[in-house]
């Protein structure tokens, strides 16, 4: 029996803007919002809006979002007709070979959608923090024959320049794609969200893996195409809370939201929630000391000092005296006494010593990757060891797995880092 819509979840970027966050894991396996890991949002998506098989392609440091989506039962995934699969690149017989972009990870799994006997495909990003019913996309998708649709979103004009920008009819067909224009002439950015028939998709997969000139990507080469071969696409707007996630900047920005006066983003909908593994800690135990401002706390946290405008991922200890604010402290840290931690990620399983004071000073341009280090927010990654009495600026990236004896200072200055292994702390 034909399945009418089947899902495909690009996963497998490595995810070099977020730094240190991500050089253990897939970018989709990085927690957010105090429970959560990114990929949670886009499968509950999937679940919510009546998919009911899903394929994730991974690729990049795998272990733990395979660990995280298992069986995929916290979804319903755990299907004998459908589920969740996840699809890694696989080993032929003279040799293996990585995807070498997100239209080769989709044709190197064409005898999987085959299987499944798909009308239509949905490609989705697994690092991207939203709430969308794709059945609702599909109608439009049918609606108007496409044989494409692709979501888009309104931006300010002032940053459409950093985004893939779809022109259309006042009707809303596409007839034209420019990737990251000087001179944007709409703001509907494209979400990287994007329903195919599959009869086309497939088609434009094999033209596309024969041309030794593409570099197999879906905005660079596969959305090019449609519009090249005037195919029949349209823009599908979409107007709720979207994020890319993909910068420490964004990703932290994301995080904030949730903690504003009124939530940009909603995470206690009843008609849309979100699913995820994580199991189900004790209680919170806040003291006599301790005091929350317009954050959230997951659970399982003992919080004895002060906690502003930030996010506290399960198992925390924030002891007495410590005070943190505008950061994100990821599961089962620990701050220990008299610390002030500004406008820091803090990864997981990372303890930090008396008496550290971390976002101090003025900015200060990243001498380890500026590139990804490009704003006032400290990361720290996670199995870390701050020393006591430490100093840490602001802009500054620290390593995971780094402990007391990886510091040659106790002052860490603004746009600095300390690295393991070759690359030495500065």
């Amino acid at each position: 029996m034909a399945k009418e819509m089947i899902a495909l979840i690009l996963a497998g970027g490595e995810g070099s803007r977020l730094g240190v966050l991500s050089k253990l894991l897939a970018k989709p396996a990085v927690l957010y919002g105090g429970k959560y890991r990114i990929i949670d949002f886009t499968l509950s998506n999937c679940i919510n809006s009546g998919i009911d098989t899903v394929g994730v392609l991974t690729q990049y440091r795998p272990l733990q979002l395979n660990h995280h989506i298992g069986i995929g039962k916290p979804w319903d995934l755990d299907r004998m007709n459908g589920g969740v699969t996840i699809l890694s690149p696989f080993t032929k017989q003279h040799k293996g070979e990585w995807y070498s972009g997100s239209a080769d990870a989709v044709y190197q799994n064409i005898h999987y959608i085959e299987e499944q006997n798909a009308e239509n495909v949905i490609i989705l990003s697994g690092d991207h923090v939203y709430k969308m019913d794709y059945s609702l996309m599909l109608d439009y998708h049918k609606k108007n024959n496409a044989d494409a649709t692709i979501s888009v979103i309104n931006v300010k004009l002032e940053e459409a320049s950093r985004y893939g920008i779809m022109n259309t009819t006042d009707d809303g067909k596409i007839y034209e794609f420019e990737e990251k224009p000087e001179n944007p002439k709409s703001t509907l950015a494209s979400m990287g969200v994007y329903l195919f028939k599959w009869p086309v998709l497939k088609e434009l997969l094999v033209s596309d893996h024969q041309n030794e000139q593409s570099v197999h990507d879906f905005g660079k080469n596969i959305i090019p195409m449609l519009v090249q071969e005037k195919r029949n696409i349209w823009a599908y707007p979409f107007s709720g809370y979207w994020r890319d996630v993909g910068t420490i900047q964004s990703y932290w920005e994301s995080n904030m939201d949730l903690v504003t006066r009124v939530p940009q983003f909603n995470l206690f909908d009843p008609y849309w929630r979100i699913y995820t593994p994580n199991p189900v800690k004790p209680a919170n135990y806040i003291s006599d000391t301790g005091h929350v401002t317009r954050s959230i706390i997951a659970e399982g946290c003992m919080i004895y000092g002060h906690v502003k405008n930030s996010v506290v991922f399960p198992g925390v200890v924030i002891e007495k005296n410590a005070l943190i604010e505008d950061s994100i402290i990821m599961s089962n840290s620990t701050i220990k006494s008299n610390s002030h931690i500004c406008c820091t990620i803090v990864g997981e399983k990372t303890t930090i010593g008396t008496n550290v004071v971390t976002g101090n000073g003025e900015y200060a341009e990243s001498s380890y990757n500026s590139k990804v280090y490009q704003t006032k927010i400290t990361v720290i990654g996670s199995c870390s060891n701050i020393p006591d009495d430490t100093v840490i600026g602001c802009n500054v990236a620290i390593d995971n797995h780094i402990s007391a004896e990886d510091f040659t200072s106790s002052y860490i200055p603004s746009g600095s880092f300390v690295m393991k292994g070759d690359e030495q702390s500065a």
